[in-house]
C-alpha cells in the first residue's frame, strides 16, 4: 500500500539489521565494510542522475526494462520490483504508473537527499534486467520572449557579461512590486504603457518643470531640452533626454508582447515621480520624491496609492551624501523600500559623488559588454554591485537598448535607443531587486543587498578601484532567495564609540549567537563612521579567534569625509558564532571622529 509522502519514513531492511549485528560483534569486520560494494556504486552515481533541477532532489525516476523482463509487461512484476529494492535500500519506493513507452515511474517521495537517490538509482543499475534509470526531470519553459528586438538586449542574456535574467523568469517576473522611477518623467510608450501606475511630479520650480506649473499629480515628461549656456556657462545646449523613460523600460517593459525589448522585471508596475527637468532637478524636490514614493507623508501631496518597494534613482550630483538626502533614505529604508542609486559617470570615486556615496542604498558601477569596468564609470569602496551599463563608444549596439521618443524637444513618436551609463546599469539592479521581492515579499533592503551581493560572479573584465561585489547574477540571486537560502540575518551595534585624533585603536564588539558552523565567504560588514578627514583611518574586522580582516587602509589622497559603507569579507574559515570587533584608528593628527554603528549580515 502507497504511503503518503508527508509520513515517509526510512525502512530498515534486513541487511541494515545484519550488518549493525555484524559491528557489534566484530569492530574489526566493521571497519574493513566500512564502505560496501553498494556504497560505492551509490557513490560513482552523476549529481546530474539524482537531481530534477539543477539543486533540487529528484522524487520520481523512470525505469525502464529489458525487453525479456517480467517488469516490461507486469505491472504487478515492476511494483515488486520497487519493493525489493527499496527493502535493499532502506528506502519506500513505490510504483506509479507506466508510461506510454512502456517504461515504470517509481516514486521516491519527498524527504531524501542525494545520497539517498544515488543509493536508489545504483540499486537499479546493478540490475542486469533494467535497460536504464533516469531522473523524471523538471521542465520550464525556455522559449526566448517575442519581443521583436529582444535580440538586442545582450545586457539580458549573454554569457560573457549579461546579468543572467531569463533564467530568473521561470521563478519571478516581479509581479506584485511596484517600482519608483525617480527621474524625468513619463513620456507615452506602448511598449510600457501596460506597467505603469500613478506617479507624481515634484518639480516645484516652474523654470525647471518646462510645463508651466508646479508640483501635481501628472509625471509626464514634457521634454527637458536646454539652450547652449542655458544652465550653466561653456555648458552645451541638449536635446530632450527622455531618460526617465529609458530607465523606465529596461524595469519593466512589457514582454511577450510581439513588438519592441523585454523588461527585466516585467511583471512589475512603474511608478514614474517628476524631479529631473530643464538643467536638473533639487534635493528638496528628489527628498520629497523618496519620500512620498515610498509611503511616507509629504505635506500638499495626496497619499501615495502605489506605494513602491523598489526606487531607483538613476540621477546624481557631486560631493557627500547630505543629512538631509540621508535622512530621507534611511526613512525609505525604515518602511522597507530598497533604493538603487547610479553610482556615477565621472570615472572618479564615488565617495565624491551623491546619493551614490549614501548609505542604505545599492550603489550600482556600470560594465561593458565585455564585462569589464565601462570607462566613465565611477568606482570605489562605496560601490556595491555592477550592472550592464554599455559603452557606445565602442559601438551603438554596445549600449543598453531601451524605450525612448523621437522627438528633440517635445514628445513626438515612441521609439527604442542605446544609452549608456550608470543610470542604464542601476534599472537592472532595481528590476532585480522586484524579481526578488517579488519571489519572497518578506524580505528586507538590507537582505535583498545582501542576497545580491553573495550570489554575484566575479567580473569578466578587469576593474581598478573597486566594483563592488562583482557583476550582478540575476537567476542565481533570484533562485537563492525562492529557493529558501539565507539572505541575511544581521547583528549589529548602535553603541557610538569615539576615535581619537592620532589615538589608539578603539573596538566596537559584537557577539553572534545562534548560527551554526562557520560565517560565509561573503560576509556583510556594514559601517557607519563620521570622521573629517578619512583617509587617517584604518578600519579591521576581528574574529573571535582575534583572526584581522583588513576593510579600510589610511591614504592621503583619500580626502573625503565619514566611512559609510558595506564591505564583502571571505570569512569562511571562521566560526559564526562568538564576539566580532570593529577596530578603528585614526593615524594622522588634526581631525576627529565617532564610530556611529555597525553590523554583520550573515
Amino acid at each position: 500500500m502507497r504511503t503518503s509522502p508527508a509520513v515517509r519514513r526510512k525502512l530498515i531492511s534486513v541487511a541494515a539489521v545484519s550488518a549493525a549485528l555484524l559491528t557489534a560483534a566484530t569492530a574489526q569486520v566493521a571497519a574493513a565494510q566500512e564502505t560496501s560494494p553498494r556504497e560505492a556504486r551509490a557513490a560513482a552515481v552523476p549529481t546530474a542522475q539524482t537531481e530534477a533541477a539543477p539543486g533540487t532532489t529528484a522524487e520520481r525516476l523512470i525505469v525502464g526494462y529489458r525487453s525479456g523482463a517480467a517488469e516490461a509487461r507486469s505491472n504487478r512484476s515492476a511494483e515488486a520490483d520497487a519493493a525489493a529494492k527499496g527493502a535493499e535500500t532502506g528506502e519506500d519506493l513505490d510504483f506509479r504508473r507506466r508510461l506510454g513507452t512502456g517504461a515504470a515511474l517509481v516514486d521516491l517521495g519527498q524527504n531524501l537527499t542525494r545520497s539517498d537517490v544515488a543509493d536508489v538509482v545504483a540499486e537499479y543499475q546493478a540490475d542486469p534486467q533494467v535497460a536504464y534509470v533516469v531522473p523524471d526531470r523538471l521542465n520550464t519553459a525556455q522559449a526566448d520572449p517575442n519581443d521583436t528586438d529582444y535580440a538586442k538586449q545582450w545586457d539580458l542574456f549573454e554569457a560573457a557579461a549579461g546579468m543572467n535574467v531569463p533564467g530568473a523568469w521561470p521563478t519571478s517576473t516581479g509581479s506584485g512590486v511596484t517600482v519608483a522611477v525617480i527621474d524625468t518623467g513619463y513620456v507615452a510608450h506602448s511598449d510600457l504603457a501596460a506597467n505603469i501606475v500613478g506617479g507624481y511630479d515634484f518639480i516645484a520650480d516652474t523654470a525647471v518643470s518646462v510645463d508651466g506649473n508646479g508640483r501635481d499629480s501628472n509625471p509626464a515628461d514634457p521634454g527637458d531640452w536646454y539652450l547652449t549656456n542655458e544652465c550653466g556657462s561653456g555648458i552645451p545646449g541638449s536635446d530632450s533626454s527622455w531618460h526617465g523613460t529609458h530607465v523606465a523600460g529596461t524595469i519593466a517593459a512589457a514582454t511577450n508582447n510581439g513588438k519592441g525589448m523585454a523588461g527585466v522585471a516585467h511583471g512589475a508596475k512603474i511608478s514614474p515621480v517628476r524631479v529631473l527637468g530643464k538643467c536638473g532637478g533639487y534635493d528638496s524636490d528628489i527628498i520629497d520624491a523618496i519620500t512620498w514614493a515610498s509611503g511616507g507623508t509629504v505635506t500638499g501631496v495626496p497619499a501615495n496609492s502605489h506605494v513602491a518597494k523598489v526606487i531607483n534613482m538613476s540621477l546624481g550630483g557631486d560631493g557627500a551624501c547630505t543629512s538631509a538626502t540621508q535622512s530621507a533614505i534611511n526613512a525609505a529604508v525604515n518602511r522597507g523600500t530598497t533604493v538603487v542609486v547610479a553610482a556615477g559617470n565621472d570615472n572618479d570615486n564615488v565617495a565624491n559623488h551623491s546619493p551614490g556615496n549614501c548609505a542604505n542604498v545599492i550603489s550600482v558601477a556600470a560594465t561593458n559588454r565585455s564585462g569589464a569596468k565601462a570607462s566613465y564609470s565611477n568606482y570605489g569602496s562605496l560601490v556595491d554591485i555592477s550592472a550592464p551599463g554599455g559603452q557606445t563608444s565602442t559601438g551603438t549596439a554596445n549600449g543598453i537598448y531601451s524605450t525612448l521618443n523621437s522627438g528633440t524637444r517635445t514628445p513626438s513618436t515612441e521609439s527604442y535607443a542605446y544609452y549608456q551609463g550608470t543610470s542604464m546599469a542601476t534599472p537592472h539592479i532595481a528590476g532585480l531587486a522586484a524579481l526578488m521581492k517579488s519571489a519572497k515579499p518578506s524580505l528586507t533592503p538590507a537582505q535583498i543587498e545582501s542576497a545580491i551581493k553573495s550570489n554575484a560572479r566575479a567580473l569578466p573584465g578587469a576593474c581598478s578601484g573597486g566594483c563592488g561585489a562583482g557583476l550582478a547574477d540575476a537567476a542565481k540571486t533570484v533562485q537563492a532567495v525562492a529557493g529558501g537560502t539565507p539572505t541575511g540575518t544581521t547583528f549589529s551595534s548602535s553603541s557610538a564609540v569615539a576615535v581619537p585624533d592620532a589615538g589608539p585603536a578603539v573596538e566596537s564588539p559584537i557577539t553572534v549567537g545562534g548560527r551554526t558552523g562557520n560565517a560565509p565567504s561573503a560576509l556583510q560588514v556594514a559601517v557607519d563612521i563620521t570622521h573629517t578627514y578619512r583617509g587617517d583611518l584604518v578600519v579591521d574586522l576581528v574574529a573571535p579567534d582575534g583572526s584581522a580582516y583588513r576593510l579600510k587602509s589610511s591614504s592621503g589622497s583619500d580626502s573625503a569625509d565619514d566611512v559609510r559603507t558595506t564591505y564583502t569579507v571571505n570569512a569562511s574559515t571562521e566560526s559564526a558564532n562568538g564576539t566580532w570587533k570593529l577596530r578603528v584608528q585614526d593615524t594622522a593628527a588634526q581631525d576627529t571622529g565617532r564610530l556611529n554603528t555597525w553590523s554583520l549580515t550573515f
